[in-house]
């Protein structure tokens, strides 16, 4: 399967499984951080930013309140979630920030 192809809903399930953290949004997967303060939100939106950068495969990142951050994942032009997404997400989880 290639990591562009839209998954199915049973793929999604159990990918899910796998993304504790994140929940799942129609067609997309998101996760809230809430952060030590307004620096570290920052800092974890520029670690994404590489990360997704270097996949060219960009989430959607909404910085609210002070410290709170909400990052969305689809691959927007297959129109749904594919195997991109949760290969994004697993490593936003494993960047180490002061949250």
């Amino acid at each position: 399967m290639s990591k562009r192809e839209l998954l199915s809903s049973p793929d999604i399930e159990i990918a899910m499984e796998f993304l504790p953290l994140w929940r799942l949004d129609g067609a997309c997967i998101e996760r809230e951080f809430v952060c030590t303060d307004f620096p570290s939100v920052i800092g974890l939106v520029n670690a994404i930013a590489i990360f997704a950068q270097s996949q060219d495969h960009h989430p959607d990142m909404l910085i609210y309140g002070w410290n709170r951050l909400r990052v969305s994942l689809t691959t927007n032009d297959r129109g749904g979630l594919t195997n991109q997404d949760f290969l994004l997400a697993k490593k936003i989880d494993n960047i180490n920030i002061n949250r």
